[in-house]
């Protein structure tokens, strides 16, 4: 499947996106044929992390989050990473930002700690997801349906649990970014 003129948003926070979910996700769509925006919660770099604790590559931030808006891109991917994730979730613009690719029926990818986002944006409620382990229960307050699989799609939602889940995480966010928009995801917003 091709992704050209396809143009998708990734998501980094700083010093807390855990790299490989961050690298791979962006390589497979850029390998695939579309255009990767990273936008972080401000501009310049960002350092990713690896196992959350470790340090990891720096990576440049096209644009940062009160620069964009979900309508100039086609599909969205935020990576894991517990500290990442929890950084991005405060943000109000990562959330507003969030809850906008569901209302335009744009698909989103989300992979180990990142369905806090999805949480925070209110768009959990009714779908059926995978995560980190520790964040079922999260998922299920929210009134999501967690279940323990490699990779889950949900109207147009993909998400996986860790780093071992990126070959079928990075195969299927390039099936389903080429796919387009799905109806189904508004009804999430």
């Amino acid at each position: 499947m091709t992704l050209e003129g396809k143009k998708i948003a990734i998501l980094i926070a700083p010093r807390g996106t855990e790299e490989p979910e961050f690298s791979k996700p962006k390589a497979a769509v850029e390998e695939a044929g579309g255009s990767v925006t990273v936008i972080g919660l401000e501009a310049g770099t960002a350092e990713t992390v690896n196992n959350d604790l470790d340090p990891g590559e720096k990576f440049t931030v096209d644009k940062a989050i009160g620069d964009v808006s979900a309508s100039d891109y086609d599909a969205l991917i935020i990576p894991g990473g517990s500290v990442g994730a929890d950084k991005l979730r405060g943000s109000k613009q990562v959330v507003a930002f969030v809850h906008d690719f569901f209302a335009q029926e744009k698909p989103v990818a989300a992979i180990c700690h990142a369905p806090w986002t999805l949480i925070e944006a209110d768009v959990v409620k009714g779908r059926t997801l995978t995560s980190f382990k520790t964040v079922q229960t999260d998922i299920r307050n929210a009134g999501g349906t967690w279940v323990d699989q490699e990779v889950v799609v949900d109207k147009g939602l993909v998400t996986s649990r860790d780093p071992d889940d990126l070959p079928a995480f990075c195969a299927k966010i390039v099936e389903e970014f080429g796919e387009g928009k799905h109806a189904e995801q508004a009804k999430s917003a």
